[in-house]
């Protein structure tokens, strides 16, 4: 059977089990409770209405348990047992073992560092985007070539900035955007840019801020959108100017809305992997946490400290996923 035909049959099937779940629960749940009659028959409506969410619910609970749940607590399992996967345990050696490699250091510093540049530049220029562009009248297809990037995999954006950043040899042409600019104005030699120590993680930091400014002014457009007019309006009476406006009316009122962009794209930043895998694969000091992972688990074949690196990673992301949560069930409030 070809690949197209199985996804097709995969599809067709677990889109069939399922819609036959839900009616032959529902049929089950109406045949156990339901003929009843007599005084009892509000209870057993009122039974029958409360066991019906959880069995609506099951599936998704056994797909959270199964493909979230058990990886965890598998992984955090296999950090604690030695690298040939967890065949004795040896506590946390791994973590000592992790905590003293440079590469281990060297991608927590990276993350650290695309951590404060991505989420502010992605949020500023996203929130500026989204004021700038309500004021054109062409303002909707300039959102729409800056969303665009959006549609663009990590890997393919990452192909096309590798294009972007390509150095020939002195002397022929610059098929690179940025060596053709840098040797026509100042008429140097072609730089290798994703070499440059310290330099080539902002380089590779592009290409995700570029990618998420898109995000940032969807989300933050929609936010200012809901600013109420009135309010504007007695701003522009009382004098204020236009800038006085936006930092004083309109950023406080979308603070909420700013901070969950910002926490969203940390998170992303967090789990970064595909771009630095695809332009340097971690080389010339650009290695980050889920490289590193990758790099132990599956070429030095080392299980433990690979899931050790996995367990750090999922620390760092999970206070913010709470505190995600936390601030949007304040907000439905």
């Amino acid at each position: 059977m070809s690949p197209l035909m199985q996804g097709v049959t995969i599809i067709v099937v677990g889109v069939g089990l399922c819609v036959s779940y839900f009616f032959l629960s529902n049929w089950l749940l109406d045949r156990v409770f339901l003929p009843a009659r007599g005084q009892h028959i509000d209870r057993n409506i009122n039974r029958a209405n409360a066991i019906r969410p959880w069995l609506f619910l099951l599936p998704a609970v056994i797909a959270l348990a199964v493909y979230l749940a058990y990886p965890v607590f598998e992984t955090l399992r296999l950090s604690l047992f030695d690298r040939d996967q967890g065949n004795a345990f040896i506590g946390l050696a791994n973590y000592q073992q992790m905590f003293s490699e440079p590469k281990f250091w060297e991608a927590l510093t990276n993350n650290l560092l695309w951590l404060l540049v991505v989420p502010a530049l992605s949020t500023v220029f996203g929130l500026l985007i989204a004021q700038l562009t309500d004021r054109l009248w062409w303002g909707n297809i300039a959102k729409s070539l800056i969303f665009m990037p959006m549609a663009i995999s990590f890997v393919g954006a990452a192909v096309i900035w590798k294009l972007v950043y390509d150095a020939r040899p002195a002397g022929t042409e610059q098929i690179g955007v940025l060596n053709a600019l840098y040797t026509f104005f100042s008429g140097a030699e072609p730089q290798v840019w994703l070499t440059l120590p310290f330099w080539n993680n902002f380089f590779l930091m592009v290409v995700l801020i570029w990618i998420q400014t898109g995000f940032a002014m969807v989300i933050l457009s929609a936010a200012l959108r809901g600013i109420p007019e009135e309010t504007i309006e007695a701003a522009v009476v009382d004098g204020a100017n236009p800038l006085q406006i936006f930092f004083r009316i309109k950023v406080p009122q979308i603070t909420s809305t700013i901070v969950v962009v910002w926490t969203t794209i940390t998170i992303t930043v967090l789990k970064v992997f595909d771009i630095v895998f695809a332009m340097t694969n971690g080389q010339w000091e650009t290695q980050v946490l889920a490289n590193y992972m990758f790099d132990k688990l599956f070429r030095a074949n080392d299980w433990g400290v690979g899931s050790a690196a996995a367990m750090i990673i999922m620390l760092l992301v999970t206070p913010l996923l709470i505190w995600n949560v936390i601030n949007a069930r304040k907000e439905l409030k």
